[in-house]
């Protein structure tokens, strides 16, 4: 009998571990590679406003973050009050969407941004230990697990017509969040657990519609980057890729030496790169430029590592993915396409339409199982199939406005709309939980 209980108790740890092995942890705006991929499979393939709805959590405010999941926490950035004065980090129950605590700020000072997007529009990142988040003019800040505030730091304002939205990106020991757009615009590192500073770079700063002068192009106060780096290897050692205007750029983490840069990109970086089998992706926004880089180089590499460079390509906010030497991505318009890696030809392009009046789109798409998964701002989600060959496997009608895209944890999806978060799951994993 003892041997027999035995065995059942390895049989049922080996199971834990196994469906264990199947969750992960979403800790940052793009997931656990900042690339919008997920390991998980099982995934729900259809929903509604009903339909496999684990919870709906109604929130104070709109706003266009992206959920962010360890454990049994989900938190989210939200801004509410007059201008979105106060600032605040959420943390919500996983498992119920009840809102377990809420830390912040309150920034009283004016803060340009544009009215589709309310302030706190970056997403928070966590290691597990800790939550970071930038809460743009009104600082950064860390929290523990339990909204314990463990350091804060401000950089001072930002100033841009349409406001920020880059994320905190936890890399080992350091926090880099890109700082701008605007006049100020720089990349900083600083050490996750005490906020110090570890090096800073400083980047051209673009005009505000306050200063151009007359005879100015106006365009110079659109100028700017909302990129977030994203970690690669190259060479045996880890480096980061960013795009700032005109040019995508890999650098070392540690020092923020840069290792080598290529040009070919418009003023406007709204995505952040993407990267799969030696070659780095780096799409520009409003009628801008796509281009491919072969890392490895050194300086300037424009000349000799540049694949490829798309002209003139549709607006671009949300970011793509990579999967199989094809590069997936929903454009502004609702357009999906699926372009080759290797050679930047346009293998299909498809409207995606679903009940609501705009298929307008900035949410970023996500890799999982072999899907592409991506919401439009009419609500409308839809779930893909991650092949040359299209072919759409489900619309699911949310009924109110997303701006922000999915996180991926243990089976669930996680949206944040303007009116609610969202937890859709298909069948419970009851080991797992």
């Amino acid at each position: 009998m003892k041997s027999s209980r035995i065995f059942l108790v390895g049989v049922a740890g080996a199971a834990l571990l196994a469906s264990s092995a199947l969750a992960e942890n979403w800790p940052a705006w793009r997931g656990p590679t900042g690339q919008g991929v997920s390991t998980e499979s099982g995934l729900p393939l259809e929903w509604s406003q009903t339909k496999n709805v684990r919870w709906k959590t109604p929130l104070p405010g709109p706003g266009n973050s992206t959920p962010i999941v360890w454990g049994d926490k989900v938190f989210i950035n939200q801004a509410s009050g007059p201008k979105g004065q106060r600032r605040e980090l959420m943390c919500f129950d996983r498992r119920t969407g009840k809102t377990l605590w809420k830390k912040g700020v309150t920034y009283r000072e004016e803060e340009t941004t544009h009215k589709t997007n309310p302030q706190c529009s970056g997403s928070p990142a966590t290691d597990g230990e800790r939550v970071v988040v930038s809460f743009s003019s009104g600082g950064v800040f860390c929290y523990d697990m339990n909204g314990k505030e463990l350091w804060k730091k401000n950089l001072g304002k930002q100033d841009h017509i349409w406001g920020n939205g880059a994320s905190p990106v936890i890399h080992g020991d350091l926090c880099l969040l890109n700082f701008g757009p605007g006049p100020r615009t720089f990349l900083i590192a600083m050490d996750k657990r005490t906020g110090k500073e570890l090096w800073r770079n400083d980047e051209p700063g673009g005009r505000t519609g306050k200063n151009l002068k007359p005879g100015d192009n106006k365009r110079e106060a659109w100028k700017g980057s909302w990129s977030d780096p994203v970690p690669f290897q190259s060479g045996g050692r880890t480096l980061m890729l960013m795009m700032y205007p005109g040019r995508l750029f890999a650098f070392d983490p540690l020092t923020g030496k840069e290792a080598w840069t290529c040009g070919g990109l418009n003023p406007l970086a709204y995505t952040s790169p993407i990267y799969a089998d030696g070659i780095a992706i780096g799409m520009g926004g409003y009628g801008g430029n796509t281009i491919a880089v072969r890392v490895g180089g050194k300086g300037d590499v424009t000349e000799t590592h540049r694949l490829w460079r798309n002209e003139r390509t549709k607006q671009r906010i949300g970011s793509g993915v990579i999967h199989d030497g094809h590069i997936y991505i929903l454009d502004d318009p609702g357009i999906a396409e699926c372009v080759n890696l290797k050679t930047g030809v346009a293998v299909w392009q498809e409207r995606l339409r679903g009940k609501a009046p705009t298929s307008q789109n900035w949410s970023s798409m996500v890799l999982a199982d072999g899907r592409l998964y991506a919401v439009n701002q009419g609500g409308d989600a839809f779930v893909l199939k991650a092949s040359p060959k299209f072919e759409l496997l489900s619309t699911n009608p949310m009924g109110e406005k997303v701006i922000g895209s999915i996180a991926v944890s243990n089976g669930d999806l996680f949206i944040r709309g303007h009116k609610h978060l969202w937890c859709i799951g298909g069948p419970k994993r009851t080991a797992s939980r």
